[in-house]
């Protein structure tokens, strides 16, 4: 098995998040990492799921109908994350950010949301508290989003937050990176 992005994302959220957490998959894409939360929280934990694409929802609930897991599924922006949990309530956060496999290229992540709605789920972490980001990038508007958020995640305040970059650093064609975000103080 080679190491990909999403296994660092999991693992990442594996080492943190409990059951009977509340988590947020801040891009529900084709379901995937719904799912993958609803297994770490559990039946006693909640998962919210956000994607602006109908066909996204629509296929992250039959995969969480096949595996028997409840979520609550939105039809909205990973920006409106607020609406929907308190804050310093949120164990785990995952963002793949891009587009739909499989779906629509021309729909995907823009630099603004994407830094917006990070901003967003920092406030809903609760005490070390977790965010995993898979930044896919190339394309019309990936490498412009990617060099955005990297440039944000310098801002984020080291006296509250741990930021780690990983890079797949000699494999070609522009992999994803990695970042795992911890809430270290309030």
């Amino acid at each position: 098995m080679k190491i990909n992005t999403v296994h660092l994302a999991q693992d990442w959220i594996r080492r943190f998040v409990k059951e009977g957490d509340l988590c947020i998959d801040a891009t529900a894409g084709r379901g995937n990492d719904t799912a993958f939360l609803c297994e770490v929280v559990g039946e006693q934990g909640k998962v919210i799921a956000f994607d602006i694409q109908e066909d996204a929802v629509n296929s992250t609930k039959a995969l969480l109908e096949e595996k028997g897991y409840q979520a609550e599924v939105h039809l909205a922006s990973h920006t409106e994350m607020e609406n929907y949990a308190a804050v310093e309530s949120v164990a785990g956060i995952m963002f793949n950010f891009g587009y739909l496999p499989g779906g629509d290229h021309s729909i995907c992540t823009r630099k603004e949301g994407s830094i917006k709605a990070i901003e967003s789920g920092l406030k809903l972490l609760k005490l070390k508290g977790v965010m995993a980001l898979c930044i896919y990038h190339g394309g019309d508007t990936g490498f412009e989003e990617k060099d955005a958020i990297m440039e944000y995640l310098k801002t984020i305040d080291s006296k509250k937050y741990t930021v780690i970059v990983s890079d797949f650093y000699n494999r070609p064609n522009c992999p994803p990176l990695f970042v795992g975000i911890m809430r270290d103080k309030l």
